[in-house]
């Protein structure tokens, strides 16, 4: 038995020994990382169609085109030099293709895509475990990595920079602290929330960048390409009417898409033209500046029963019932974006763009909002 099996669960005929390690590194009596790393693959994989849609190179990647123009740099000379790509992380709201990039990566590279995410890495040994099973070159997705906990944190540092693992062996005096070392990898990791990342984790990334909602024209040219995977009969004024209501976002103008591919399938002849778009996306609840009913419930919930605002996050998630983070991460950002919502120190304020799109009638507070006082101002 090697040194490096032995360290990963052999038996060393010390119990005491045995079972600091099970305490401390949690290698041995962590979670099968396999069944994590499983449980992990089930919450990211998306639908059977969007796994489909999703391009598989950099060259079929439609929109951020900044981006894309980096990592042909980034990947290009990492594969000329036969080594890994520096550390990426993807910012940005969900649906705009972080996880896409992640396997995109992969592929450039010519390496295999190993996928978990930050809630799944509940214990030290878990991340350890799959860091042990990477190849060089390997790619490591971490979806979700702000949420990762601090001991996770901590073991995933020198596996950034130096490529291994300290392992604890006993406690108290007695302990002591084994490199082990691990495959030059590269990490990728995605999130929504930047800000709750700490310092010493976003430094070690190597390039680090957020993901900007797409234009109608590029989700035009993403609803035209998943039409045709999916065989879908659609001409360029209908698929510019889903991309137009699709929030920027092309995770929703496929959904949408396959929302009005059922519709014309059940109630038209089947071919999606500007009117079917139309009543295909009425049908579903899709208004023309892409609300649908959970976004307007919560504009609603503002105007009408918090007469405007302002209000707090957590007295408008309760009110439309989601949690706050959905409030905050999903929703309000094309709200704040479309000038239906604004944020201020004492809450959420409707604007009268909000009031005029829901058919209401704005009182004067909301119709101008009050500019706030300078420091000698008088009131």
């Amino acid at each position: 038995m090697s040194g490096r099996d032995e360290l990963l669960g052999g038996d060393t005929g010390d119990e005491e020994d045995d079972d600091s390690r099970r305490e401390e590194v949690d290698l041995t009596e962590s979670s099968d990382p396999a069944v994590s790393l499983a449980a992990s693959l089930d919450n990211q994989r998306e639908e059977g169609d969007e796994v489909g849609l999703r391009p598989a190179v950099l060259d079929d990647f439609v929109g951020q085109p900044q981006l894309k123009e980096t990592l042909r740099v980034i990947l290009g000379a990492a594969k000329k030099r036969n080594r890994p790509a520096d550390h990426l992380l993807f910012a940005g709201p969900p649906g705009l293709g972080k996880t896409t990039l992640a396997h995109i990566a992969a592929n450039e590279m010519g390496a295999e895509l190993h996928i978990t995410s930050g809630p799944a890495l509940e214990r030290p040994g878990d991340l350890a475990s799959i860091l042990n099973q990477l190849e060089e070159g390997d790619v490591l997705f971490i979806d979700e990595i702000h949420r990762l906990s601090r001991a996770v944190e901590e073991v995933l540092y020198p596996a950034m920079e130096d490529f291994r693992v300290d392992i604890v062996l006993g406690k108290g005096p007695a302990a002591r602290s084994i490199p082990l070392p691990v495959s030059p990898f590269t990490l990728v990791g995605a999130t929504t929330r930047v800000g709750l990342l700490t310092g010493p984790l976003r430094d070690r990334f190597g390039l680090e960048t957020r993901l900007d909602y797409y234009e109608a024209d590029d989700l035009q040219s993403i609803v035209l390409r998943a039409a045709g995977i999916l065989d879908v009969d659609i001409d360029e004024a209908g698929a510019l009417e889903i991309a137009g209501r699709s929030r920027g976002t092309p995770r929703i103008a496929n959904r949408l898409l396959r929302q009005v591919r059922d519709f014309s399938d059940v109630d038209r002849d089947g071919v999606i033209d500007l009117r079917v778009a139309k009543d295909g996306l009425a049908f579903f609840g899709v208004d023309d500046r892409g609300l649908d009913k959970p976004s307007r419930n919560l504009l609603e919930s503002v105007c009408v029963r918090f007469e405007g605002g302002p209000v707090g996050l957590k007295t408008l998630a309760i009110s439309v019932s989601e949690p706050t983070e959905t409030v905050e991460d999903v929703y309000e950002p094309y709200l704040i974006q479309q000038g239906f919502l604004m944020r201020t120190p004492q809450g959420r304020v409707a604007t009268a763009a909000a009031w005029k799109h829901l058919g209401l009638v704005a009182p004067n507070a909301a119709a101008k909002p009050a500019q706030p006082l300078e420091l000698f101002d008088q009131e």
